[in-house]
């Protein structure tokens, strides 16, 4: 005899007034955080500190230059359940996909899915990759009744070498099973794409269940940090392997030794 397990449950989460966390004054109901959240109050003040203390960088010590990204980094893998050696910090999340777009592999012929109506962010890089490898962009649209996850299923086939997506769609909310795409995505053997901007720090992200080759997300979000800061994530197998698109001096090893920056050191290179 074969039983069915029940559907996990879930526990429902008591939400609490949490005005006080923010400059939101009485009277005034703000919602609008998939376009802009509020910012919070710690960091505003974080900011300010960061500011200040640029007014005497003498005071700054060679550590300072990578402590505060390193806590981002910890904190944003937190929320994707990823290592904080997958993440990156970075200025956008446009800045994230031209990164993905510099390294998945496109063919002539082959095919990148997005979805109808994206956010432009996750488009232009894909146009103009296509258009330098002589590939095709699929644009997939929901026909009557049809969800977006079915959609994108029945558009990636054995030509498609990129899919490119969100977790839910910025106009209007709808859902995507990112499991479900990631798992079609491997078996034709696609890259997977993800912005998170419309929905981390909102829903659950689990990099180890989707295994997306990149995932990148703005901060100013449901994230509720600044605007012009970003979170970028590689999947192990890109980490060495890949291609940056700039070659910054913070991010090789020993960097934080001033006085052995011209000692010039390879990715490669050990710590």
């Amino acid at each position: 005899m074969t039983t069915t397990a029940e559907p996990e449950a879930r526990i429902p989460v008591q939400l609490t007034n949490a005005r006080e966390l923010f400059e939101i004054p009485d009277g005034i109901t703000y919602l609008n955080c998939a376009n802009m959240a509020p910012q919070l109050r710690s960091v505003t003040e974080a900011g300010i500190a960061a500011v200040r203390a640029k007014a005497t960088p003498w005071k700054l010590t060679a550590p300072e230059w990578f402590s505060g990204a390193e806590v981002l980094r910890g904190l944003a893998a937190q929320l994707i359940n990823a290592d904080a050696e997958g993440m990156a910090v970075v200025p956008a999340a446009s800045y994230a996909i031209a990164i993905a777009a510099a390294n998945l592999p496109l063919a002539s012929g082959e095919s990148i899915v997005l979805l109808h109506e994206e956010f432009p962010s996750n488009v232009y890089a894909w146009r103009e990759l296509a258009k330098k490898r002589n590939g095709k962009v699929v644009i997939v649209c929901r026909e009557a009744g049809e969800s977006l996850t079915s959609a994108l299923l029945r558009n990636i086939d054995d030509r498609t070498a990129i899919v490119a997506v969100s977790p839910c769609h910025w106009t209007d909310g709808s859902r995507v099973d990112l499991e479900q795409v990631a798992d079609r995505a491997r078996a034709v053997g696609a890259g997977l794409v993800i912005d998170a901007s419309q929905a981390l720090g909102a829903n659950v992200l689990d990099v180890k269940r989707i295994r997306p080759d990149f995932l990148t997300s703005v901060g100013y979000k449901w994230l509720l940090g600044p605007y012009g800061l970003a979170y970028f994530y590689a999947a192990p197998k890109w980490r060495e392997s890949g291609t940056p698109i700039e070659y910054s001096w913070l991010t090789r090893a020993g960097s934080e030794d001033f006085g052995r920056l011209i000692d010039y050191r390879d990715p490669s290179d050990p710590e």
